[in-house]
Parts: structure tokens; sequence; C-alpha cells
């Protein structure tokens, strides 16, 4: 008898035990599943900004059949590209000169095996690497000075088109990300109203990479910065 109550009292205890459990574990996992209503949501900030570097090839070429000579036709028109530069407000530390590149036809096995009516022809570069934008803008405007004086400059390759430079964005990286915050807790705050929920603590953030582009084809020298956060937020009752 007396261990027959024993065995009825443990086992009370274990149901008591089991149903406390349960209902341990049945809260926990309301309780979860309530912490994980999330609204994702995204927030964009931009900037037009103004380059501060431009990088300027101006690439020329000249063609003779005898070596010396093509070597004083290339000295002679860079010192006339470094005249203009100066001539537009760019200082020698602003300028520099690349070495040739010559082309001996004759010395190509693919030449076709003609006689080429000029043997060699050679290209070069000069470079401007300045702060001075408007001055840049302005001066390739006049290149056709260069052309009229005999110089035959290559202005159509990707390597002799102009780059501007934007080198500031550390500047205005800590506005633009707050920007982007809050642009984004508008939004989840929005969603959470038209849900009839809370918008509650963040979850989880993501700073997207930060893109620096064109403004146009036709004026690149104005910058458009731009970057997109990711935010998580809980939703509550």
């Amino acid at each position: 008898m007396s261990s027959s109550r024993s065995s009825l009292i443990l086992g009370l205890f274990i149901f008591a035990g089991l149903a406390s459990l349960g209902y341990l574990v049945g809260n926990s996992l309301i309780h979860f599943k309530e912490l994980d209503r999330v609204v994702s949501v995204k927030g964009l900030a931009e900037r037009e900004m103004p380059a501060d570097l431009a990088l300027w090839p101006i690439q020329f070429t000249h063609a003779d059949n005898d070596l010396a000579a093509l070597y004083d036709g290339l000295e002679q028109d860079a010192g006339a590209v470094r005249e203009f530069l100066v001539s537009q407000g760019f200082t020698a530390g602003e300028i520099t000169v690349s070495p040739p590149a010559i082309t001996d036809k004759l010395a190509q096995s693919y030449g076709g095996g003609g006689n080429p009516s000029l043997r060699y022809t050679a290209s070069q570069t000069v470079t401007v690497y300045t702060d001075k934008i408007d001055q840049v803008r302005a001066a390739t405007r006049l290149l056709v000075d260069l052309g009229k004086k005999g110089i035959a400059l290559t202005g159509n390759s990707y390597d002799s088109r102009t780059e501007y430079i934007f080198t500031r964005l550390n500047e205005i990286k800590p506005d633009m990300i707050e920007e982007a915050t809050r642009k984004a807790r508008e939004v989840g705050e929005k969603f959470a109203a038209d849900s009839d929920s809370q918008l509650g603590r963040i979850r989880t953030a993501r700073q997207g990479q930060f893109s620096i582009s064109d403004r146009d084809g036709n004026n690149p020298h104005i910058k458009r910065i731009r970057v997109v956060t990711t935010i998580e937020y809980y939703l509550s009752d």
C-alpha cells in the first residue's frame, strides 16, 4: 500500500514537472516567435559632388622613315603640348611626359610584305594631373590649336579620355550613412503603422558599398555618390 502511494506521489511530481516544462518551453516558443517578427527595409542616401582631381592624357602620334627624325619630331610635339598647357595655367609639376612607343612596320611579321610609305610610327602621351578642374575643362576645348600646329592628336581612344576623380568620400560618409539609416527607419515606421504594429529595436544592419559614378555622359566632372543601408527591425503589437 505504501509502495503504491509512493508511486502515485512520484507520478504526480513527474506529471507536474513535465507540465511545467511544457509550459516553459511553449511560452519560450511564443516569445521567440514574437521576437522573430521582423521587417527588412532599405534607406538610400545620394549626393552630387564636384570632382576634385583630373587626370588628362593628351596623346599624339608621329611618323617618319628616319628614326632620328622621328624622335626629333616627337620632342618638338611634346614641347608644343607642354607650352600649350603652361599657357593654360598648369605648372611643370602637374605635367608629365611618357616615353614614346615606337613601331617599326618592316619588323612586323604580319605587315603583308608590302613597303610602307613611312617605316616608323610612334605615339606619346603628355599627362596633366591636377586639381584645377575648371581649367582642364576649358583647355580641352582649345586642343584644336595644337592640331593647327600640325600635331596629330589621337583623342578617340579609351586611354586618352579625361578622368575626373572624387577623393573626399570620407568627408561625407558619416552624414550619408546617418541619412540612409534615418530614411530606412522612416520606411520601417510606415510599414509598422500600416500593419498595426510598432517598430522595435534593430535586429541587423548592413551598410552597402558606396558607389561613385558620373552624373551623366556630358558632365563627368560631377559625381553621383550613393549608398544603400539595409536594416531589419523587430515588430511588436
